[in-house]
């Protein structure tokens, strides 16, 4: 049987979104199929992880977010969170050692309080070190829910407003965005949800609310350089009117 390979797919035609957000979903299914443990599926969409972040700084993208740990990951087994946090820690002290030669800014959202000391210091070195770089600004998302953040923001809004610092009839959409962990930080302009599942599960609620959003069946350690191209390439079709004509 003749096996045809897809065709590549030119992105360079048309402007590229400014901010990609994924939800890297389909590890524990992968490993699944394989009859590997649910470790080795996070093990892959690590190295998955790495080569996309790459190849979004080799393209010009300006930010990527990926959702890394959410705030119901916690509910998984003690030995699967404990899987997932030694491979953060592992590619973060990884990042850090090559932050020169790679020279990706890294920011993170989430309530880090919750997360061991040493990957605490692991994030904070990370983004410190590596504020001063131009280049795609990486955002993970440890610890996140959309909600929580949501919430969160509220709760120091109101704060404001007790102690007399704020007005609660003049806050705006921009006021509000300010109080988020993605305060600075655009609005992503596309969001894509690997694994077949269609649902945002909690991702970036109040910043997608204008997002295109991509979904495919390839599993995320399955996700490679070509897939990012066909998700760019359908955003590139699409009219955005942000509830305009």
């Amino acid at each position: 049987m003749k096996l045809f390979k897809r065709k590549a797919i030119d992105i360079s035609t048309m402007p590229l979104p400014e901010h990609i957000a994924i939800i890297m979903d389909g590890n524990g299914r992968w490993a699944k199929k394989r009859g590997l443990p649910r470790s080795a599926g996070h093990a892959a969409g690590a190295e998955t992880f790495r080569k996309i972040a790459n190849y979004a700084k080799s393209i010009g993208l300006k930010y990527l977010t990926v959702y890394a740990f959410s705030t119901e990951n916690w509910k998984r087994s003690e030995q699967e969170v404990s899987a997932i946090m030694e491979l953060l820690e592992r590619y973060l002290r990884e990042a850090i050692a090559d932050m020169d030669k790679n020279k990706v800014r890294f920011c993170f959202f989430g309530d880090l309080s919750r997360l061991s000391p040493e990957l605490q210091e692991e994030a904070r070195i990370a983004a410190e070190r590596s504020e001063k770089y131009a280049g795609v600004q990486v955002n993970f998302c440890l610890n996140y829910g959309g909600r929580d953040e949501i919430l969160r923001a509220a709760r120091r809004f109101a704060r404001d407003c007790a102690d007399g610092k704020c007005d609660p009839e003049a806050l705006t959409d921009a006021q509000f965005s300010n109080l988020l962990y993605s305060s600075g930080v655009p609005d992503p302009d596309l969001v894509i949800r690997p694994s077949g599942e269609l649902r945002i599960s909690n991702f970036l609620l109040w910043q997608s609310a204008y997002a295109e959003y991509y979904f495919t069946d390839v599993l995320w350690p399955d996700f490679d350089e070509a897939e990012l191209d066909r998700a760019i390439a359908a955003f590139q079709k699409r009219s955005r009117r942000f509830g305009g004509r």
